[in-house]
């Protein structure tokens, strides 16, 4: 084998990196690095060891004298011996792989590799391959300059042909060739150092001639013109050798297609060959890409610069005529000096004392003002921590104020369900009975009388809730009166307990949610129900959400023209219902309520929207909800086509109610199984639930509920469907089953269950039931049962409308029969 160059081990270093590939190592020199890559990684530290012995051995013979090298040799190799122990104890020895290393590697054929133009050149690393193989034929240029002056063309050419030749022998006696290189690899190292010397003494000799002769100036300047040529005959060098590569590269492939005897190996090799070039095509079709890009963001770049260089002249322009500005103002400045230095000597020495004793004032009276602005922030300090202080008393003696009239609201209710009892009772003695109708009256006016009594008022009882709805209800009589005060203490009481600490993180919770999209998170935030302040906009969202579908612009107005062209049928219904909406909320009982147009208006537009049930009871009081709390009459209308069409079952607002009328069927089965002791005690007194059901089914509690239970459900009914109806009826019924479970009269049970769901005064309570205590709820139960009971009630009416039919026609002919035998007794008298 032809060595490829040489390696000074004297001053070399060796590297192994981590995270490289297998069996790369660097060999660093002052003058350049080497990266080499062994067969694996024993051979690698292989030959990592055996050049750290070679550089030893070199460095230990340098340093001897020539006159001890006979007497120190014993003393050199015990050295050296102890040094090899001692790495040993870092890193032991690797065996010698004699697969890849040694003569009988070297007696083995060589491996075949796919060809590739550059497979002799590192990849990772290219500048370093260039680098060296342009240091190795410039170090062979050099020597040749030194033997026999500057070299030829054609000298280089017969070289690189040499080159040629002698990688054609390389590849015909790899085997012997690598046995003689590893047999002998100090005298690889020798003729380098050689040179370097010859150049040394050389250089130094025409140094010497040149500083003896007194031509410095022209040597620097062949100096010059040297280096120049250097530098074009380095880039020639470049060029060549990559010629070099590609004809070497050919001469193998040649050889490679010559050596080959079947045919298929030569047509294979050719392919390789052809997809070679297609690759080469590729890569230099996306080199002239590249070209083009670069040549653009150079042409870019060239204006950008054309535009700076603009910029900075503009810059100059304007630097230049502020310094001629500043110098005109220094020339005026100097002009006016004299005159201010004249009057300045003007000024009597007097008023210079005044109006230095002045300054001395205004610096004890600054002194003064930072002494007491001290002093007062200190005070503001004192008073700010007596505010907080007392602050926190106070927001102390309010909870406790809170608690106290909670518990006080608990015994007055306590004490009015005790005045009632009573008023209930039969056997009462008529002094008796007058002597309790006035506790009643006194107990009622207790309000008032605190009214006038305390001036300020914790927590007081309104009149009306936040949306408009009477917190004691007026009725005519005293029995519903007393029951009406009893209902609003204890809201009152479960306001007072539950503000402070539920509220408060509730609204936190709602305040932290951020923009609306659907989540299990918000699911749970609205069965707790939302704060006063959010519900506008989560309602807002919840029904532009999913009436997109039916939603157009200008659709509204549109049927609200179509309501004043022409009269609805359904109108003179929807008149008789109006005054009858909400009539314990103060924006529709009075007939000038400027809710009511709207109310209007939106169940006409709902009319011709849905002709299919155009206007059925209920729906008055469905819209007035959503006109209290959405306030806009057009998103109100929209909420009401949302409950109809989305969440309510089909049919359940046409003619036949068939779709409320099978929910009512549906829930009797959920009350048998999730309240078997209720539903048995209501079958043992023949109860009809549908009776006090049905409406709540209908218009979604309303009307049933106090206000701010109401809304709760309405929160998590529009969000999840009619299944919320489901179970806040069942959380009612389990609200209230021992009371119910005590009373053993039909009559009784009837009367009590007209007004239960007004005693319901702990909305979270009733929610914990429903979402908690009634589960598993799933909806496909739901809609399973819903089927059955629907395909049941319709054959049902099918069969009421036969017989309807019949009794009809039995009834015709009866009739026709009568009028005949009525004909023929009066021809009879005639």
């Amino acid at each position: 084998m032809n060595p490829l160059g040489n390696i000074e081990l004297s001053s070399a270093s060796f590297d192994l990196k981590v995270g490289v590939e297998e069996g790369v190592f660097e060999i660093r020199t002052p003058s350049k690095a080497f990266i080499l890559q062994a067969v694996n990684k024993q051979t690698m530290i292989y030959w990592l060891q055996q050049l750290q012995i070679k550089r030893w051995e070199f460095c230990s013979n340098q340093t001897r004298s020539p006159a001890e090298d006979d007497t120190d040799f014993l003393c050199v190799n015990d050295a050296t011996l102890n040094n090899t122990e001692a790495e040993h104890d870092f890193l032991p020895p690797v065996k010698t792989p004699t697969d890849v290393v040694g003569p009988k590697a070297a007696s083995l054929p060589a491996p075949l590799q796919p060809s590739h133009p550059l497979q002799n050149i590192s990849l990772k690393h290219p500048w370093i391959e260039i680098q060296n193989t342009v240091h190795n034929l410039y170090d062979s240029w050099q020597s040749r300059r030194d033997n026999g002056g500057m070299p030829c063309l054609e000298g280089i050419q017969d070289d690189l042909e040499n080159a040629a030749d002698e990688e054609h022998a390389e590849t015909e006696a790899e085997d012997a060739g690598e046995t003689e290189t590893q047999k002998d690899p100090k005298s690889r190292l020798k003729p380098p150092l050689v040179r370097k010397d010859k150049k040394e003494s050389r250089s130094l000799r025409c140094f010497a001639e040149g500083a003896r002769d007194g031509r410095t100036a022209s040597l620097q300047h062949q100096i010059l013109v040297l280096e120049e040529d250097v530098k074009a005959q380095k880039e020639l060098v470049k060029l060549l050798h990559k010629a070099l590569e590609a004809a070497q590269q050919e001469k193998r492939e040649s050889c490679r297609y010559l050596v080959t005897a079947k045919e298929e190996d030569r047509l294979e090799l050719v392919r390789h060959k052809v997809r070679q070039i297609a690759e080469l095509n590729k890569q230099v079709e996306v080199l002239e890409m590249e070209k083009k890009e670069l040549e653009q963001g150079l042409a870019l770049k060239d204006e950008h610069i054309g535009e700076l260089k603009a910029h900075v002249q503009l810059l100059m322009d304007k630097n230049q005529a502020k310094q001629q500005v500043i110098l005109k103002l220094t020339e005026q400045l100097a002009r006016d000096m004299p005159d201010s230095v004249g009057e300045a000597d003007t000024i009597p020495m007097e008023t210079l004392y005044k109006q230095q004793e002045e300054i001395e004032h205004l610096k004890d009276d600054l002194e003064a003002y930072k002494i007491q602005n001290q002093f007062l922030n200190c005070e503001i300090h004192q008073v700010t921590k007596i505010w907080s202080t007392v602050a926190q008393k106070e927001k102390t003696l309010l909870m406790k104020c809170a608690r106290l009239q909670a518990h006080n609201c608990q015994i007055e209710s306590k004490y009015l369900m005790v005045l009632r009892k009573l008023q209930g009772l039969p056997d009462f003695a008529s002094e008796h009975v007058e002597m309790l109708k006035a506790l009643i009256q006194e107990a009622l006016q207790w309000g008032v009388k605190e009214e006038a009594m305390i001036p300020v008022h914790l927590s007081p009882i309104n009149q009306y809730d936040d949306y408009g709805f009477m917190t004691i209800p007026e009725y005519e009589a005293a029995d519903w009166k007393l029951l009406a005060k009893i209902q609003a203490l204890e809201i009152k009481s479960s306001n007072l307990l539950n503000q402070d600490a539920m509220e408060k993180t509730l609204s936190d919770r709602w305040n932290n949610l951020g923009e609306l999209a659907p989540s299990s998170e918000l699911k749970s935030l609205l069965r707790c129900g939302v704060p006063i302040d959010h519900r506008q906009r989560v309602w807002r969202w919840i029904v532009s959400r999913r009436v997109q579908q039916f939603r157009s612009p200008g659709h509204y107005q549109n049927l609200l023209k179509k309501c004043e062209a022409a009269e609805h049928p359904a109108s003179r219904q929807i008149e008789l219902d109006l005054p009858r909406t909400l009539t314990n909320n103060r924006h529709f009982n009075s007939p000038a309520s400027q809710l009511l147009p709207k109310l209007r208006r939106i169940l006409l537009a709902f009319s011709l929207q849905n002709p299919t049930i155009g206007y059925c009871q209920g729906l008055n009081r469905l819209a007035a909800i959503a006109l209290l709390v959405l306030e806009e009459e057009e998103i109100a209308f929209w909420c009401l086509v949302h409950i109809t069409e989305n969440l309510m079952p089909a049919d359940s607002y046409s003619n036949t109610l068939i779709g409320s009328q099978v929910d009512q069927r549906v829930f009797k089965d959920f009350l048998s199984e999730k309240l078997p002791r209720l539903a048995a005690h209501l079958e043992e007194h023949r109860i009809d639930l549908g009776l006090v059901t049905f409406n709540w089914f209908l218009v979604v509690f309303v009307d049933s509920l106090v206000s701010d239970i109401l809304f709760r459900v309405w929160d998590a009914f529009l969000y999840e469907g009619t299944k919320v109806i489901f179970r806040y009826a069942l959380a009612i019924f389990k609200y209230n089953e021992e009371a119910i479970l005590r009373i053993q009269d039909s009559l009784e049970i009837y009367q009590y269950m007209r007004f239960f769901t007004k005693t319901i005064c702990d909305g979270r309570k009733l929610m914990n039931i429903a979402f908690s205590d009634m589960n598993p709820f799933p909806m496909k139960v739901l809609q399973n049962r819903r089927r059955v009971y629907r395909l049941k009630l319709e054959s049902e009416m099918r069969e009421l409308e036969q017989i309807k039919v019949e009794y009809m026609k039995e009834q015709a002919e009866h009739a026709a029969s009568n009028s005949n035998g009525a004909v023929s007794e009066d021809e009879e008298d005639m």
